[in-house]
């Protein structure tokens, strides 16, 4: 599977930053503590502790503006947890959909969905591609514990349809993305990724895996859109 601190965000699309997150684990525990566990995907919002936690002046938030070259700020957080009660499997794709305040007509964006009551649209595919996304590790990750799977260039291909991202991911490398606790995945968002259920051994209970997934995007979103924020 490769060494990790061979990848380089830019040609890769992905890196790894170990224990980058380790020395806020405990604030963090506190922050999430705060919000209901043991569900697919919980959309965080309107939560200053964590905003704060994740913002530049921390570690996650300066490196998210180390690997994007730029300034940016939180603009999604979403808390992943897989266990013994909800698990699932995800197929290969892309993260095509931002998290926005209110819906409103402007060019470019669409279609709207709704999740978890918050407003989500997809936009204009250049604001995906300037967008960087932030896995932070709450438990372990090995092969058997639901991975998240990246195809090494496929941030670099545009918006790739439907129909043709199996043949895309056929001829690409592609990195399993194993990780400790308090370790923290960067990726550009374009990039294409899967995840697989947890595998149960036969004598050993179900493994229980929580990420906390962040969005980083730099500049606004055309008037009168604005990014949910954290």
């Amino acid at each position: 599977m490769g060494d990790p601190a061979a990848l380089d965000i830019g040609r890769d699309g992905a890196c790894l930053h170990r224990g980058l997150a380790t020395a806020l684990l405990n604030d963090l525990a506190a922050v999430l503590a705060k919000w209901p566990d043991g569900h697919a995907g919980v959309r965080i919002s309107g939560d200053a502790d964590l905003a704060r936690l994740l913002d530049t002046d921390g570690p996650i938030g300066a490196m998210a503006a180390k690997v994007r070259g730029c300034d940016v700020r939180p603009v999604r957080a979403v808390l992943f947890d897989k266990n013994e009660r909800t698990d699932w499997a995800l197929g290969w794709h892309q993260d095509r959909t931002i998290a926005v305040r209110e819906q409103a007509e402007v060019t470019g964006f669409g279609p709207w969905s709704v999740k978890q009551g918050i407003r989500h649209v997809e936009p204009p595919f250049s604001v995906i591609e300037g967008m960087v996304t932030v896995r932070i590790h709450l438990d372990p990750v090995d092969e058997n514990n639901a991975p998240l799977l990246v195809a090494l260039g496929s941030h670099l291909l545009g918006r790739i349809p439907v129909s043709e991202v199996d043949a895309v991911v056929a001829g690409l490398p592609v990195r399993t993305c194993l990780a400790e606790v308090g370790d923290v995945w960067f990726y550009r968002t374009p990039i294409l990724h899967a995840s697989n259920a947890v595998v149960v051994k036969a004598g050993a209970g179900h493994r229980r895996r929580r990420v906390l997934q962040v969005d980083y995007a730099a500049g606004g979103l055309p008037a009168p859109l604005e990014w949910l924020g954290i």
